[in-house]
């Protein structure tokens, strides 16, 4: 479950280039605090994988709802039989 939130999660991330050392600047949006940045693109990705990741770790230590990427994105979705959810359409078509 946490590696296939993790790979939607990556499909909304929005990149940039800033003026640091660490000059690439990763976040998806409607997720509060993820955010990570690195030395390349790659690095930034890889970085911001370790932050979803630790994001819905910690939400589901302190009993908090991990919100649906998609419902983030304006998807309405639908449960499969495997517990795992998928997109139905956009809300705003």
């Amino acid at each position: 479950m946490i590696l296939e939130y993790r790979e939607k999660a990556l499909l909304h991330a929005r990149y940039e280039i800033i003026d640091d050392e660490e000059s690439y600047y990763g976040e998806v949006p409607g997720l509060a605090g993820v955010y990570a940045t690195g030395r390349s693109l790659e690095e930034c990705r890889e970085n911001l994988k370790h932050v979803i990741e630790g994001w819905i770790l910690v939400r589901r230590e302190q009993n908090l709802a991990v919100v649906s990427i998609f419902r983030k994105a304006g998807f309405i979705e639908e449960e499969n039989n495997r517990g795992l959810f998928s997109p139905i359409f956009l809300i705003n078509q």
